[in-house]
């Protein structure tokens, strides 16, 4: 399967929205730092440096996620979806690969990201990739995680 990684564009923001807030609502609840991500992509996002991407295949969009600056020389891997027609079909590989070469380009050191471990096929993609679990800060940034991890980059 062909898959064609694409920057953000305004026409997109919507299919950002609503693809996060499908697994949003599917295994946790939406809080409100997510609606103001969701919601503003393009101020807290794209305009504070941080990116956008999708995975589009045959035209249609079916998964992406978000490069958000964190500390010096590190992007925060976010937002990360794939719609549920398109789970099982690696494309959610192909966005992490993409994200971890982008972020080299760019000059990073260092990816971190957020999750939970009731997501273990994401966990067992990540490890795979080789991020490794990290201290997280308390409180967290998101209620709903209870691991960081990162990935020297």
């Amino acid at each position: 399967m062909s898959v064609e990684i694409i920057d953000f564009t305004s026409d997109l923001a919507a299919e950002f929205r609503d693809m996060n807030l499908t697994w949003l609502q599917e295994y946790f609840y939406v809080e409100p730092k997510d609606e103001d991500l969701l919601n503003r992509s393009e101020e807290v996002i794209i305009a504070r440096g941080g990116k956008i991407f999708f995975a589009r295949v045959k035209g249609e969009i079916a998964g992406c996620f978000s490069l958000l600056p964190s500390e010096e020389g590190c992007y925060e891997l976010g937002k990360m979806a794939v719609k549920p027609q398109f789970q099982g079909q690696h494309i959610g590989q192909q966005l992490l690969a993409f994200a971890i070469d982008f972020a080299r380009r760019q000059g990073m050191n260092r990816l971190i990201l957020y999750s939970n471990t009731i997501l273990s096929t994401a966990i067992h993609v990540y490890r795979k990739f080789g991020f490794v679990e990290i201290e997280m800060e308390d409180p967290p940034p998101y209620a709903r995680s209870n691991i960081k991890m990162a990935l020297n980059l």
